[in-house]
């Protein structure tokens, strides 16, 4: 019986990939019915495809009765999570913590830096050939709130010490202290929204987070604020952030949305001071090498037998699937 392993990007062009183990490539076709490329039944390492449908991702894991780790390549591991309950114990689901954090962050500042400057309506002044000159805030001396102090969270923070931030606060699940202060936990955010003047976040969603960003949440925070979501569309309650939109009291700024994709119809795309990007913090140029480095390295621990990298999970632990 093979030990295979189910790569959704070629083995050929994955250097350091460990001998002792059978790499196939699957990555399921436009159509969404591509034939898997071997029995699910031997594949001990699955790497769930990439920017595919929840559908798309988790259609071979019911079949999976030998796997022995399920790796995603996302940050977040939401839309997998929930399909695991009928594997077999024991089984490890790694996200890709190491392969996002450079092009969600530059996201997550590009994004910031657009809405306060006011580049849509340069944008759309362009489009008509109009000179549209005028004073806007910038990100200097503003105090910035990172919600979801992570390893993207962390990076955001590299990007924004050289513009020369007021003031950046942290918050997390829990409290911690780090080379550049605290991380504030989540039961402090209401003390922390309304000296924020751009609040970031960066936090997986989980039941603990999904709506975090509710009508209560918003209302702390100051008035001319400005809102960045680089984590998911969930964590922000959209009925709550279309009334804030409207009234001209907050700004957004956001690249992921609920319901996603945001549908052409809804009114989220009209409501003024929003800008929206379709979920592209992580597909960039830098991530195939990132992802490249990642599976090798986690495919030489496995054969290896040594501690994978970024365990979210395991199932049948006690606080696993």
């Amino acid at each position: 019986m093979t030990a295979d392993v189910w790569l959704p990007i070629p083995p050929d062009e994955i250097e350091g990939l460990p001998e002792g183990l059978n790499p196939l490539f699957w990555d399921e076709g436009p159509d969404g019915e591509q034939e898997f490329p071997g029995d699910p039944a031997d594949c001990v390492f699955y790497v769930v495809p990439y920017m595919k449908r929840q559908s798309v991702k988790v259609r071979p894991l019911a079949k999976m009765r030998r796997v022995r780790v399920v790796q995603t390549l996302t940050a977040g591991v939401d839309d997998v999570t929930a399909s695991l309950a009928g594997l077999p114990s024991g089984v490890r689901l790694c996200n890709a913590r190491g392969v996002h954090e450079a092009s969600t962050a530059e996201l997550a500042l590009t994004l910031t830096l657009a809405s306060l400057r006011g580049v849509p309506a340069f944008v759309r002044a362009q489009e008509q050939g109009h000179w549209q000159s005028g004073f806007h805030p910038a990100l200097a001396d503003r105090n910035v709130l990172v919600v979801g102090y992570g390893a993207i969270g962390s990076a955001i923070e590299d990007r924004l010490v050289p513009f020369e931030v007021a003031r950046v606060a942290r918050v997390a699940r829990s409290a911690r202290a780090t080379e550049r202060g605290p991380v504030h936990p989540f039961t402090e955010l209401p003390a922390l929204l309304p000296e924020a003047d751009v609040v970031i976040l960066s936090t997986p969603l989980d039941e603990t987070t999904r709506g975090l960003v509710d009508a209560g949440f918003l209302a702390r925070m100051k008035d001319g604020a400005l809102l960045v979501n680089v984590a998911r569309g969930a964590v922000v309650d959209t009925e709550a952030l279309l009334t804030e939109l409207e009234s001209g009291r907050l700004t957004a700024a956001l690249d992921v949305t609920d319901p996603e994709p945001l549908p052409p119809h809804h009114p989220l795309w009209r409501a003024p001071g929003v800008l929206i990007s379709p979920h592209v913090g992580g597909p960039t140029s830098a991530f195939l090498p990132r992802a490249k480095r990642l599976l090798a390295d986690q495919l030489g621990r496995f054969v290896n037998r040594e501690p994978l990298r970024n365990v979210i999970l395991t199932t049948g632990a006690a606080d696993g699937a």
